[in-house]
């Protein structure tokens, strides 16, 4: 099978300890992961060749970053060095009531400064079916907008497929342009998405109708899908919130006539939820290069539960693992 490509920026992830607050800290855990980088693990854990592009500085940080992806076997072959700095997300994990919190410090990064005719992304592409990207990565300035857009293009062009999370930051979209201006072409080239109520209303100001929470998703899809034509399959998580350490999770895929509705997880103890969306994201692709559409969402679903049991911004699961968690196994016992 052919290889997924996913762009974004990797980040420097330095995490408090345990549940302390940033006030209360002396020292932090150092990780890196990034939404696409994420997609990308997930993706190779579950045997699939993956390719992870962006920029990092040419220093012993990008490096690092370099070796992180590398020990879980994400292709590297087309990042390319140079700019000042990473990126870098705090985070200090919430507790019951209180939830957790994230602060960006990426401004000036290697990635931001990328410039188009930088990627050769015909190159790139050869032995490639996929193109993935997030709504974070036009997010982050006016040339990290402007070289997606080109590797879209590029990708339509090739014939890949070409998914996107809509992966709304408010604390990004600060050089200029407002959100619709830039991600109306770019997501009008998409063929698979996964959208939010209220991401895709920042984006395009689509506001969904109707009474219950499926009334509102179906909705919220033949919107987009009015408006976007292309698309050929939207898929949005549902997550309710009990506390900081419980959530329950689940997801619909609708394919312009048919919505499919998963399982809804009660998730009793949350070791990590970041990246959740972004597991959801690689298991949806593995699942609809594998399966039918509602295995797929299932599996998704399945895989991004399991996520939330580890520490970090990747899926380190197999898809053995997801399949047990499927078939009903969700006792947690050791295995020997």
């Amino acid at each position: 099978m052919k290889k997924i490509i996913t762009f974004g920026e990797v980040l420097l992830r330095l995490s408090t300890k345990e549940y302390l607050r940033f006030s209360q800290a002396t020292d932090f855990n150092a990780d890196y992961g990034g939404s696409e980088l994420n997609v990308a693990t997930s993706l190779v854990k579950f045997g699939m060749d993956a390719e992870f592009v962006t920029r990092v500085p040419d220093n012993d940080i990008g490096k690092c970053a370099i070796m992180e992806m590398k020990k879980h076997d994400v292709s590297t072959n087309f990042i390319i060095k140079g700019g000042d700095r990473l990126g870098i997300y705090f985070i200090e994990k919430g507790a019951s009531i209180r939830g957790s919190k994230v602060v960006y410090d990426r401004s000036h990064s290697s990635f931001s400064t990328i410039k188009k005719g930088m990627y050769d992304w015909e190159k790139i592409f050869k032995d490639a079916s996929w193109f993935h990207w997030s709504g974070i990565t036009p997010g982050i300035s006016q040339d990290t907008a402007d070289v997606c857009l080109e590797a879209i293009i590029a990708a339509n062009k090739l014939g890949l497929t070409v998914s996107t999370d809509f992966n709304y930051r408010a604390n990004l979209w600060n050089y200029g342009k407002t959100p619709n201006e830039i991600m109306d072409k770019m997501v009008s080239l998409c063929d698979i998405m996964l959208a939010g109520d209220y991401a895709a209303e920042q984006y395009f100001g689509i506001i969904p109708e109707g009474k219950t929470k499926k009334e509102l998703q179906e909705s919220l899809c033949e919107k987009l899908m009015q408006r976007f034509p292309k698309t050929k399959k939207i898929a949005v998580t549902n997550r309710r919130n009990i506390n900081a350490l419980r959530n329950k999770w689940s997801a619909i895929l609708y394919d312009g006539k048919t919505m499919y509705e998963s399982e809804s997880y009660d998730i009793t103890y949350i070791v990590d939820r970041i990246g959740a969306g972004d597991s959801f994201m690689g298991a949806l692709i593995y699942g609809l290069n594998h399966f039918d559409d509602k295995k797929a969402l299932d599996f998704a679903v399945a895989a991004s539960c399991l996520k939330h049991t580890i520490y970090g911004d990747a899926n380190l699961v197999t898809s053995e693992e997801v399949e047990k968690l499927l078939n009903g196994d969700s006792t947690g016992r050791v295995n020997r």
